[in-house]
């Protein structure tokens, strides 16, 4: 009989498969279904990044455009990198600092495979991305999750992280800003998260996934940001968000030259890089950023206004987040704190699909998320069938 590995019975069902499947057996039935629960930008990538893809990839002058990107790379990337770096945060950054790799969740696990040794602990923020406990899993580490509460505008409490834990931790992962909560961060915390590191050799992982999803004139901090964050922090970006590249899977490591060099040694074993058209496209991207993101970002404060001010309107008490692509908020009373049965009923009763808190970890409970990645018409239809749905819920 074949047998699978143990490590994938010790993971949850994906988050986002999970939906998927429930999204389908509903349609099944023959409801009329309108998701707002995944973040996947439904606005095209910038026609200047497509067209610098299209040159590249049609480039007879380039013998090496269908090779392995590995072998054959693109300097314009990571000089792009660097400039982008110096220019939206003044950090500099050497070669040895920087790693391109194929987005942020591959990444993030080939970095957990990086660092981290049988018996180890990772400790991972909740609520929280679901890969960060992805990669412990599948390094055979362990996770310990910190719990980021309201009352703590959801921050890590780095005090209430047990002597233990810290003594045998070698990574904490920060997100900031936050997904799913929306919380922001300041340069005081990334110095406080610096200062933990320090203190107790831990790596710093900063998921920067959405740095440039930002709204209302607020601009986030990088934790390179802090001086000497170098020595115990590395930084995560990935183009998916930021200039709607979720399916060209492209992104950077940038920060500590040890764990940045761990990131390699694992992506030359497992991957072949990214394909040249796709790495000037990125170095285009990352040079037009301050053209680009006003744009898009306006798109969705428009929604997230929209969606906030309507749920205002029906009883909620939000307030609007200053960056992400999404809305976090509680689960109505009726529902007694229960997220999963709150987006189940949703979506069987009103066809509307959210995210529900669960899935992002036990500190989610209570609270749902919406995403603000659907073209216009389907965020206002969707957000009056779940306002008719809640006015006997609130």
């Amino acid at each position: 009989m074949i047998t699978v590995a143990e490590r994938l019975q010790k993971l949850p069902p994906y988050l986002f498969v999970d939906l998927r499947q429930k999204m389908a057996a509903t349609k099944a039935r023959g409801v009329d279904v309108i998701s707002l629960g995944i973040g996947d930008p439904d606005i095209p990538t910038p026609d200047p990044v497509v067209e610098t893809l299209c040159r590249a990839i049609q480039n007879p002058a380039d013998p090496d455009r269908h090779r392995y990107g590995c072998d054959n790379p693109v300097a314009d990337f990571p000089q792009a990198v660097c400039d982008f770096y110096q220019h939206r945060y003044g950090v500099s950054l050497s070669e040895e600092q920087i790693v391109p790799t194929l987005g942020s969740k591959d990444a993030i696990v080939k970095m957990a495979l990086g660092i981290l040794n049988p018996g180890d602990i990772g400790i991972a923020a909740s609520p929280g991305y679901p890969t960060y406990n992805i990669g412990h899993v599948f390094a055979s580490a362990t996770s310990y999750y910190a719990p980021l509460l309201r009352e703590n505008n959801f921050y890590v409490d780095f005090d209430a992280i047990p002597d233990e834990v810290k003594r045998l931790a070698k990574v904490l992962w920060i997100n900031y800003p936050n997904n799913p909560t929306t919380a922001t961060a300041d340069l005081d915390f990334f110095a406080r998260a610096v200062e933990f590191g320090r203190q107790n050799s831990i790596l710093i992982a900063h998921d920067n996934a959405y740095s440039e999803n930002t709204y209302d004139g607020y601009r986030s901090p990088s934790i390179l940001q802090v001086e000497g964050a170098d020595e115990v922090a590395v930084e995560f970006f990935s183009l998916s968000k930021a200039f709607n590249m979720t399916g060209w899977r492209l992104g950077f490591v940038v920060g500590n030259p040890t764990v940045v060099g761990a990131v390699k040694a694992v992506k030359d074993n497992i991957d072949n890089g990214s394909l040249r058209a796709l790495q000037f496209a990125g170095a285009t991207a990352l040079s037009m950023a301050e053209e680009i993101t006003p744009a898009l970002n306006a798109v969705y404060q428009k929604r997230r206004d929209m969606v906030v001010e309507a749920l205002t309107q029906s009883g909620w008490a939000l307030e609007k987040p200053k960056a992400t692509m999404y809305v976090w908020a509680p689960v109505p009373p009726r529902f007694n704190g229960s997220s999963r049965a709150f987006a189940t009923a949703l979506l069987e009763e009103a066809g509307v699909v959210v995210t529900p808190g669960l899935g992002y970890g036990q500190w989610s409970e209570g609270y749902f998320r919406i995403s603000l990645t659907y073209p216009d018409e389907v965020i206002e239809k969707a957000i009056s069938r779940l306002r008719d749905f809640s006015a006997s819920s609130l």
